[in-house]
């Protein structure tokens, strides 16, 4: 299934940044928007699953309980 586009409102600064950027690197702005996204992504779901595995230790008991 082909999801929509999405359009993300950058301020002046931001827009011209990017367009630096990719200009330094000969890619478009969107693969290095896109790069960056996915970059976040990565990142945030390695933080995510750290805080629920420590928090999966540190309840261990009760859910063993709570699976009874």
């Amino acid at each position: 299934m082909h999801q929509p586009e999405l359009t993300l409102p950058l301020d002046p600064a931001t827009r011209q940044a990017l367009d630096d950027l990719a200009d330094a690197q000969g890619r478009a702005p969107e693969d290095v928007a896109l790069d960056a996204v996915r970059s976040h992504l990565h990142h945030e779901e390695l933080a995510v699953r750290a805080v629920a595995e420590r928090l999966a230790g540190a309840h261990a008991d009760l859910l063993r309980r709570l699976g009874e």
